[in-house]
């Protein structure tokens, strides 16, 4: 068994929630609420915020382009911290009891500055990782291979040292054609058992 001598982290979906289209069938219907997806490229949106674009004047961008959704569009920015989250039950756990046993905790995620810093006034687990590498500070974005290059290249960490766990099959896939060892994220209890396999927490972490 290869040694890990990291772990590396998602944050979306992984200790924190990532389902706008709940918060929007709450808001708007679940009606409304598939035609605005349908219409309106909300998706390329995010990504761009991911990438560093500031959330409100991006938001307020996408709006003015399509008036006949401004309203339900600009909540994206105004209501974002309703949008993400909650953070998953017992996620955060896994990284403070890895941080706990001194072992070297990385997040590696999709996420925009000015998103990140509401999330970490909301979860102040996410200050627990040993280093951060975010797609909106570094202009790239999973599962771009600069990214993964730029974890290792500043960590300096073999990437068949490197556990990660992400819940996007295409993210795994990108870490894993670099020899990373991975967990493809279904749920808490599953990454937990994972880590104590590897030796990394005790079964009473």
């Amino acid at each position: 068994m290869t040694r890990i001598d990291a772990v590396v982290f998602d944050i979306g979906n992984v200790l924190i929630e990532w389902q706008p289209e709940r918060f929007f069938d709450r808001r708007i219907g679940s009606g409304r609420r598939r035609a605005l997806f349908a219409q309106v490229p909300l998706e390329a949106m995010n990504h761009a915020i991911d990438l560093g674009a500031p959330l409100v004047e991006t938001v307020a961008g996408c709006a003015a382009k399509h008036p006949g959704w401004s309203a339900e569009i600009n909540l994206w920015a105004r209501a974002w911290l309703d949008i993400s989250g909650p953070a998953i039950p017992g996620a955060a756990d896994t990284l403070l009891a890895l941080r706990a046993r001194g072992v070297t905790t990385l997040a590696l995620s999709n996420f925009g500055n000015e998103p990140f810093a509401l999330a970490l006034g909301r979860y102040p687990f996410l200050d627990a990782f040993d280093r951060r590498f975010l797609s909106g500070a570094l202009g790239c974005a999973k599962p771009d291979p600069a990214i993964y290059a730029t974890l290792e290249r500043e960590t300096g960490i073999d990437p068949q040292r490197l556990l990660f766990t992400d819940d996007r099959p295409e993210n795994i896939a990108a870490a894993q054609a670099r020899g990373w060892q991975t967990h493809l994220f279904r749920d808490p209890d599953g990454w937990a058992e994972r880590l104590h396999a590897e030796g990394l927490l005790k079964r009473d972490a």
